[in-house]
């Protein structure tokens, strides 16, 4: 079984300075997650939106760099972001869980795994984007069921009691996607860590080296389950549930429907040269352009210089200038539903909690022949 052998060849878990450079070679070299076998299986009935109410023990990002009591300090699910100085005061709290998310465009040649084995936030459990996903398509790493989602989250031990926070190695990439798929089943009480790994470090707080034997565990059998769901196979006992929220996803059809309609106003994430159909999508038979009607908004321009989210104030300025109101409906896209999610952290942070991902983004648009394309 994979996940003994990772028990064996793993050391336990030690602490090193931030310094520590990224270069070094692992000690494991071979992905968790590398099977992903398509099942078919239809996705469970959906349960209606309900609304959390406002959850304490998380601060705002804007008090990075100061080295306050951080564990008094609370603030609402209206804000998206935790800062590194607060995780850090806050890394014993047993109700708080911390996932490394990292997921990385496959022209980047990085593997998550290894990076995370490498250094990682102490304590903090990997989150296989790829490996938590609807086996029943091709599209790369789509929304699980209700009941796959449920039973990933258990297998890490995660409990609706809990708040989470979730970080990855580019700052703030994949780490988005994964606060969107909390919040679609129902968990609102997810931040994501403001600059990420990235950020920690150059914080100067210690990283975690190798991983435990439990934290393999948990990792490994979250995908695990995933499959058994999938295959229609029992898994263990669920200590997540779900509460599924239909109006923060879209499918094709709504996003077609759109077109006419134009009941949401579409922003595209990608950059402008792939939206303006002048560059070649990384992913083949993909043809190049833009959904009729959208508009680009390219993720990195809403981040800062240190890939942490800007302030409102800023954010409000460049959703302007692209003439989006927050007062209307939004839905997200880009290419696979990743950064789609971090313009939704972005107008999260503006007070808007109700937009929408187009999760098949432009790689299931752009892939049939029949839904129609412009390019600027």
């Amino acid at each position: 079984m994979a996940s003994s052998l990772l028990t064996r060849t793993l050391l336990g878990p030690r602490l090193i300075q931030s310094s520590f450079s990224l270069t070094q070679k692992p000690k494991i070299l071979t992905s968790l997650f590398n099977k992903r076998p398509a099942h078919l299986g239809p996705h469970p009935s959906y349960t209606a939106y309900r609304k959390y109410s406002w959850v304490p023990c998380v601060m705002a990002s804007s008090l990075i760099g100061t080295r306050a009591d951080f564990s008094t300090v609370s603030v609402s699910t209206n804000e998206p972001v935790v800062s590194v100085d607060w995780l850090h005061a806050n890394l014993k709290d047993p109700d708080i869980k911390i996932l490394d998310a990292s997921w990385y465009l496959p022209d980047e040649q990085r593997n998550p795994i290894q990076e995370y084995q490498v250094a990682h936030v102490p304590g903090a459990l990997f989150f296989d984007v790829d490996g938590i996903s609807d086996r029943s398509t091709n599209l790369p790493h789509m929304l699980p069921s209700e009941e796959a989602f449920a039973a990933a989250a258990s297998a890490l031990g995660i409990e609706n009691k809990d708040g989470v926070v979730v970080y990855d190695g580019k700052g703030i990439f994949s780490a988005a996607r994964v606060w969107w798929m909390f919040r679609v089943f129902g968990h609102n009480k997810v931040w994501v860590l403001d600059g990420g790994l990235p950020t920690w470090r150059a914080s100067g707080y210690d990283v975690e080296s190798s991983a435990s034997s439990d934290t393999i565990l948990k990792a490994s059998a979250a995908s695990e389950v995933i499959e058994k769901v999938y295959k229609g196979q029992a898994v263990g006992p669920v200590t997540f549930q779900t509460k599924f929220q239909p109006n923060l996803i879209w499918t094709l059809e709504q996003v077609r429907k759109n077109i006419e309609e134009k009941s949401h106003q579409h922003i595209d994430a990608r950059s402008k040269p792939r939206f303006d159909g002048g560059a070649p999508e990384p992913r083949k038979g993909i043809r190049s352009g833009h959904v009729p009607g959208s508009k680009c908004i390219p993720f990195a321009q809403v981040l800062d210089a240190s890939q942490t989210l800007l302030p409102p104030d800023e954010l409000k300025k460049r959703f302007d200038q692209e003439g989006i109101s927050v007062e209307s409906p939004v839905v997200t896209s880009c290419g696979t539903g990743v950064t789609a999610c971090i313009l939704a952290l972005g107008l999260y942070r503006l007070g808007k909690a109700d937009v929408a991902v187009y999760d098949g983004s432009w790689t299931e648009w752009g892939a049939h022949s029949e839904t129609p394309v412009e390019t600027s």
